[in-house]
């Protein structure tokens, strides 16, 4: 049962060659540590340097091809930012900063924090959309439970945004006859909602306005916007 185990021998390059020719088969044995920088040094040299036939070479002519189409791209994605879907969501990550506080006009307002330009989205009138039968019904509850003012505003003919009681800062904005802002109804998935644009540009501590538009009723509302044109009632 005894015998003599053969000499492990090594091969050229210095590494060791397995009599079994199996690695496996040998069980385990050290390696001198100067195989293993011997080993290390030319993994690196080869990690360093790939094969010439992986290496990747563009063509010009290539290279302009894809440079142009991504322009094309581009430049298709910024036509397209007119949609209101891209503007919805650009409002929704890209907020103005507003503040609320005490108004010239009437009780509270919102203020602009920041300069906005021109013809941007400034904030969505956020509530809960309700019928023309169930405002009906709250209107008459807000008068009863002493609450003046009830934030309503129209979508359309079927369709009510309360915010009185769940809403957002967009409910402090005031009326005016001479408005810096003006307010749009966008389509977003199916679903319609009012957003405040900005008609002109608006300066830090400007108070944002727009004009309410009510309907015209026998019994006036008084507006105390205090503007040069101002039409004396809000209907």
């Amino acid at each position: 049962t005894s015998f003599s185990t053969p000499k492990k021998k090594k091969r050229d390059d210095g590494m060791r060659e397995h009599v079994t020719g199996c690695a496996r088969s040998e069980g385990y044995y050290k390696i001198d540590k100067k195989d293993k920088l011997k080993y290390l040094n030319n993994s690196r040299a080869f990690a360093e340097e790939p094969p010439a036939d992986t290496q990747v070479r563009t063509h010009p002519l290539l290279t302009g091809r894809v440079r142009s189409e991504q322009r094309r791209l581009l430049s298709s994605f910024t036509g397209s930012c007119d949609s209101d879907l891209l503007k919805f969501n650009q409002l929704k990550f890209r907020k103005k900063k507003l503040k609320f506080c005490k108004s010239h006009i009437h009780d509270w307002g919102l203020f602009a924090m920041e300069p906005i330009a021109a013809d941007e989205m400034v904030i969505e009138y956020v509530g809960q959309n309700i019928r023309q039968v169930i405002a009906d019904m709250r209107e008459k509850r807000y008068e009863d439970e002493g609450i003046g003012s009830s934030y309503m505003f129209r979508v359309d003919h079927d369709t009510i945004i309360d915010a009185t009681k769940c809403g957002n800062f967009a409910r402090f904005i005031n009326h005016s006859c001479n408005p810096n802002c003006y307010a749009k109804v966008i389509t977003v998935e199916s679903q319609k909602k009012i957003v405040i644009y900005s008609k002109q540009h608006i300066n830090v501590n400007e108070e944002i306005t727009y004009d309410y538009k009510f309907p015209i009723e026998d019994v006036k509302i008084p507006c105390l916007c205090g503007s040069e044109n101002c039409r004396g009632t809000l209907n």
